[in-house]
């Protein structure tokens, strides 16, 4: 700023005051536009930065979350909602009810957050965590209301998160509640004693060992019980003593024997006492028994007819010695003891014509 002096007698005497005046005007202005120039650079800044976010219902940083204590109704919800939320948003709460209590979540129907991609919830989304074994019940985006969801146990943990781009309206809201833990009525069955054959008989047949089977049977004397079972009595013995034919022969060729196993031949097959004796008033343990039967295909079947059939050509009756149960009449209990029972097991088997029977 330049300032003249005029050389005239009338303004000789007043331009030294007028200078002074000036003076500290020139200073406050120049003073005003540096702090006006910072403040609007500051101002230009802030447009560009994204501000801290302080949600009263929750966290930001997911390494922390917000308890709640839940003691009757309440409700968490996405930030500003139902208007737009905000971006960049980490949200955590962990609500926590007594012990013998579940808690229950409903979403409001006003739901909305940004689309998946692909079917998949990758950017905002508000999902369910059971704290206790750290598994995810599910994950939601998009604008369908997820169905309710109660607690296995007596927390549950809701996480919201969104990115810096696309925010969506109204976010979400969920209404909590408590509910009584269910428990498990116990279960009530008969003593073994008053239980049909067919119950009984899948009861034991699911026992690993004679003992299992005395003890389910009667849990006081289970032992007598053991002791008498194999006590000599008056009748034969059971032949379930038997060796188990062993083949013989030199190896000839292998894909020759490997062919034989899956033509007709005997094979091993499990059969139900109940069912291959037709005792169904009885219990046998256990309750199925390995037989050989003939089985397998008759691909290679030497006859010329239209259809060839693998059936026994020997057969031998075996004994084999098992728990009988039995139900005393009158209701008097249940009989036990160890007795014989006969099966055929085929010895060798042939393809045949289905028209020669």
């Amino acid at each position: 700023m330049v300032i003249q002096y005029f050389q005239s007698t009338v303004l000789c005497n007043r331009h030294l005051p007028v200078i002074q005046m000036i003076h500290p005007l020139l200073i406050l202005l120049l003073s005003l536009l540096k702090h006006h120039g910072s403040g609007a650079e500051s101002s230009h800044i802030s447009k560009f930065h994204q501000p801290s976010l302080k949600e009263q219902n929750g966290v930001q940083d997911s390494q922390h979350e917000k308890i709640i204590t839940v003691s009757g109704e309440g409700v968490i919800h996405s930030p500003d909602f139902p208007s737009t939320y905000p971006r960049s948003a980490v949200l955590v709460w962990r609500l926590q009810a007594p012990g013998d209590m579940r808690i229950q979540l409903s979403f409001d129907e006003r739901f909305g957050l940004e689309d998946p991609e692909d079917g998949i919830c990758k950017y905002d989304f508000v999902e369910i965590e059971e704290p206790s074994d750290n598994t995810i019940l599910g994950r939601w985006c998009g604008s369908q209301a997820p169905a309710s969801h109660t607690s296995k146990g007596s927390q549950i943990r809701v996480r919201f998160i969104s990115d810096e781009y696309f925010p969506s309206e109204p976010g979400f809201s969920i209404h909590y509640s408590l509910q009584p833990a269910s428990v498990p009525k116990p279960e009530v069955t008969s003593p073994p004693s008053l239980q049909s054959p067919d119950a009984l008989s899948q009861a034991v047949a699911g026992l690993s060992t004679v003992e299992e089977v005395m003890k389910y049977l009667e849990p006081d004397r289970w032992q007598v019980d053991m002791d008498e079972l194999y006590k000599p009595t008056w009748h034969i013995l059971g032949k379930s003593l038997f060796h188990n034919k062993k083949s013989k022969g030199v190896d000839l060729n292998l894909l020759k024997e490997e062919v034989k196993l899956y033509s007709c031949t005997p094979r091993n097959f499990s059969v139900s006492l109940r069912e291959e004796l037709k005792r169904t008033d009885a219990i046998f343990w256990p309750s199925c028994l390995l037989v050989k039967r003939c089985g397998g295909n008759c691909a290679c079947c030497s006859h010329r007819c239209f259809e060839c059939q693998c059936i026994p050509t020997k057969v031998v009756t075996k004994y084999h010695e098992v728990l009988l149960l039995k139900h005393r009449s009158g209701g008097r209990g249940l009989q036990k003891s160890m007795t014989d029972v006969s099966l055929d097991h085929h010895e060798e088997c042939s393809c045949v014509c289905t028209d020669d029977w």
